[in-house]
């Protein structure tokens, strides 16, 4: 049997103590530890890295800070993110909520049927895991030594997943990623634009070179910049009138562009 250890993480304490007392009645859950606040929680899960959270988004204590942007915090810090549970109130945060990939959304309080459903979803999304994760072992055993046979290095492909929809772009035809709210808008060479349901943040510690972060709001791809201009703080597309600003924070990386180009086939009049 599956042991799931979770924190919760929620500011009213007769609702925290409601949810472990209906939790506790499963031997799938462990506990580890509550928390009250924003700051308490996010520490709580760094330290206790455990596998569920049960998270209140709408809290009666405005100064506790919770809410869903909890969940982007986490990704700064995290390779694997808890699976979130959100246990609120109110049931209009729900679609909001999707955006963030949470695996579940209780509407308080909770009750015990709430939670032998989420112990089936979880061993089913478990057995899921373990299934895919033997077959993608295995793929990619064979198809690392295929490429190896043929000497091909594909190109990344990003897959950009929405309610089903599976949306599949070549990072190499990317020219800029520009952050919008809690979601993230990807520009195609073509002209295209896909909007993804994650954080600028979440694809930047995702990519490497060539994508780069250069502003709060944008990530760009280097083989798409056609001119730097210092003097108005501007990175020009090519084959486009799109300017995209860089700022001081991130100027140390427009410098590492600029000495990239500098290090390759280069001939400066």
């Amino acid at each position: 049997m599956k042991k799931y250890s979770y924190i919760i993480i929620d500011d009213n304490p007769e609702s925290a103590v409601n949810t472990r007392k209906i939790a506790d009645g499963f031997s799938e859950l462990s506990f580890l530890a509550s928390a009250s606040s924003y700051e308490e929680g996010l520490a709580l899960v760094l330290e206790q890295q455990p596998a569920l959270i049960f998270l209140e988004i709408a809290p009666e204590n405005i100064s506790s800070n919770l809410s869903l942007s909890f969940i982007n915090e986490l990704y700064r810090y995290l390779a694997a993110i808890p699976k979130i549970i959100i246990t609120t109130l109110k049931k209009d945060l729900a679609f909001e909520a999707i955006k963030y990939d949470v695996f579940d959304y209780i509407v308080k309080p909770v009750i015990q049927i709430d939670l032998l459903k989420l112990i089936l979803k979880l061993d089913k999304s478990t057995l899921a895991s373990e299934s895919i994760k033997i077959k993608n072992e295995i793929t990619t055993s064979v198809t690392s030594f295929a490429r190896t046979a043929r000497n091909i290095e594909e190109p990344l492909v990003i897959c950009i997943k929405s309610y089903g929809d599976y949306r599949y772009v070549n990072a190499e035809e990317i020219c800029y990623f520009q952050a919008d709210n809690n979601s993230t808008d990807i520009y195609l060479s073509n002209g295209e634009m896909i909007t993804a349901f994650k954080t600028l943040k979440h694809f930047e510690s995702l990519l490497t070179f060539p994508f780069i972060r250069i502003h709060n709001s944008y990530v760009i791809n280097r083989n798409y910049i056609s001119r730097i201009h210092s003097g108005n703080s501007m990175c020009y597309i090519k084959n486009s009138s799109k300017k995209i600003p860089f700022s001081k924070t991130y100027k140390t990386n427009v410098d590492l562009i600029i000495a990239d180009f500098a290090a390759g086939n280069y001939l400066e009049v």
